[in-house]
Parts: C-alpha cells; sequence; structure tokens
C-alpha cells in the first residue's frame, strides 16, 4: 500500500544563499515522502549583499530589539494544511535575523499553530540565544518545536570573525593570494553541507511512526547540534551589553537615521576591541569556570541540547 504523501512548509531568508544550500541538502533526501512548499521571506527594501560601509551596523539595534521590517507578502493559502513546517535562519549580532523575527512577529506566523517545527540554523558560531527568542515565538504561535539542527563555521572563534566580516563586506567566501592561503573559505564548510542529508533518515523515521516529538533525540545523535560551553557564556554577557548599546543607538533614531551614525562607529569600535583584545582572555576565566563547575555546566547544555525554554519571564536572555 503507497505511504499518503506528506506537506512540509518551509520558511527561510538568505542572503548569500548559503542556508538555502543547507535546507535543500536535509530536504532534497525527504523529497520521495514530502511535498515541499517553499516560503522564501523577502525585506521591503532588500537588505544589500555584500554590505557596503556602515549598513552592517545600521541593522545592530534593530536585530538586537528585535524590531521587524516590512516583508513582501507570502503567496501561501492558511487554509492548506500542512504536516511539517521549517524555519531556516541566521542569527544576527546574538540574535535571530530581522527578517525571521519580523515573519515570527507577523499574522503569517499563526501558519505555525498545531504544527510540528524544526529549526535549521545556518550561522558562524554563536545561535543559542537566538535560538531562545526563536523558541518562544513558536510557543506564542502555537507551534511545537520538535527539532533544532545546526551548521556553523567550525574554525577558531578569532579566525572566522575575520573570514565572516570579509564575505559579509567583500562578498567572497575565499580570499584571493596570500590572503587565500593563510585564512580559510568562510561558512560552513561544503562538507558539512553535503553531509547535512543525513539528518533526513530520522526526519522520515519520526514521521513515519508518528512521533515527531521524539525526534530531537535522533538529531543529536547524529550530530544536529554541538554547544561550546565558553561561547554560550559569552554569547550571554555579550547580549546584555548589546541590549544596553542598542538602546543608547536607538535614542539617535530608527535604522537608516544619519543622526546614530556617530553611536554606531562607537559600537564597532567597542565590538572589534572585545572580540580580539577581551575574548581570549575572557575565554580562559570562563573555561576555567566551567571545569570547576562541570556538573552545573552538563546540565545547561542539556536543556538547550534538547530545545527546552531555558529563558524565564524575569530575565529574557539569562
Amino acid at each position: 500500500m503507497a505511504l499518503t504523501r506528506k506537506k512540509a512548509l518551509l520558511f527561510y531568508y538568505t542572503q548569500s544563499g548559503q542556508l538555502k544550500k543547507i535546507l535543500d541538502a536535509v530536504c532534497d533526501p525527504l523529497s520521495d515522502e514530502f511535498d515541499f512548499v517553499y516560503a522564501e521571506l523577502k525585506p521591503v527594501p532588500a537588505y544589500p549583499f555584500p554590505w557596503p560601509g556602515m549598513d552592517f551596523f545600521q541593522a545592530f539595534p534593530e536585530s538586537v530589539m528585535g524590531i521587524p521590517c516590512t516583508l513582501e507578502p507570502l503567496a501561501i493559502d492558511p487554509d492548506e494544511n500542512f504536516d511539517l513546517v521549517i524555519l531556516a535562519y541566521q542569527s544576527w549580532y546574538l540574535s535571530p535575523s530581522i527578517p525571521i523575527t519580523s515573519f515570527l512577529k507577523s499574522e503569517a506566523s499563526a501558519l505555525l499553530k498545531g504544527k510540528p517545527v524544526i529549526t535549521i540554523i545556518g550561522c558562524r558560531n554563536m545561535w543559542i540565544m537566538a535560538q531562545e527568542e526563536v523558541k518562544k515565538h513558536i510557543l506564542h504561535a502555537g507551534g511545537r518545536l520538535v527539532g533544532n539542527i545546526v551548521m556553523t563555521d567550525r574554525h577558531h572563534n578569532l579566525v572566522s570573525v575575520i573570514t565572516i566580516m570579509r564575505w559579509l563586506m567583500k562578498g567572497r567566501k575565499k580570499g584571493r593570494g596570500f590572503w587565500g592561503r593563510i585564512f580559510p573559505e568562510a561558512g560552513v564548510s561544503e562538507k558539512d553541507i553535503t553531509e547535512a542529508g543525513r539528518f533526513a533518515a530520522p526526519i522520515r523515521e519520526a514521521f513515519h511512526e508518528g512521533s515527531p516529538d521524539t525526534l530531537q533525540e535522533a538529531l543529536l545523535g547524529e550530530g544536529a547540534v554541538r554547544i561550546s560551553p565558553v561561547l554560550l557564556t559569552i554569547e550571554k554577557r555579550g547580549l546584555m551589553m548589546f541590549r544596553i548599546w542598542a538602546r543608547f543607538i536607538l535614542r539617535k533614531g530608527p535604522a537608516g537615521d544619519p543622526k546614530r551614525n556617530c553611536r554606531l562607529k562607537w559600537f564597532r569600535a567597542y565590538l572589534l576591541t572585545v572580540i580580539y583584545l577581551v575574548s581570549a582572555p575572557a575565554g580562559i576565566i570562563v573555561w576555567l569556570v566551567h571545569r570547576i563547575n562541570a556538573r552545573k555546566t552538563r546540565e545547561t547544555v542539556y536543556r538547550y541540547e534538547r530545545n527546552e525554554l531555558v529563558t524565564n519571564s524575569k530575565n529574557r536572555h539569562s
């Protein structure tokens, strides 16, 4: 007896195309059983890629504070039934990207109601605080987060900062000449993207058995989530400071207001100073603290890996 084909709705936003490649790598092996409907989120006006000048930093306050942008209307029948929703996104400044936040704060988020949801994240290496926000939006929309797959740049934190900034500003993943010999290609490696097809098997099995709520454990068995306790702590502290800076900049005006350019340049200087002068020694201290408190660290990592909503109502990002 032939199996009834399932339908999945895939929301995504990408500038470079990398996230779409990750999404395809995960979903293509499932195309014999799922009919996929792709819903690309398109901001109005579109964000540039590569980012010219200070435009990249202009997006900082709105990213951190969850201020939405305008999106093109989605051509999706709200009455159409889907068995699964996949939400693919990037993190910007330790927060969900503005387009994905805009979708999750729009009326279109009602499409998640009553549906099992899988999140797929493609980013540099810090995504946990962004996922905490996305979890809350999914819960508020009435969806059930059943799985999370995270694809990151595996190179050292200080190296990936350099390569990702060049990619964002120049539009090239791989440098040329001497730069190309010294630094690796930016972003998620092609090998990791190709191998992302392994996540299809747990997804297929979970839906065959009618038990998508057990999916995350199976995905973890395939290496879907890797958490560095050191980076987790840096994220938490970093987002606290980012929120202070974001409020400070927003006092000078909304996105694109030239009055806030000076404060954005101060933030850029602060960010680069923290990354290159503070993060290394701070990371050593954090590593030692986690070694001393190994049991508590394991418990915290366990909760984040399994999509438990760790943040509480009093402190959204602790």
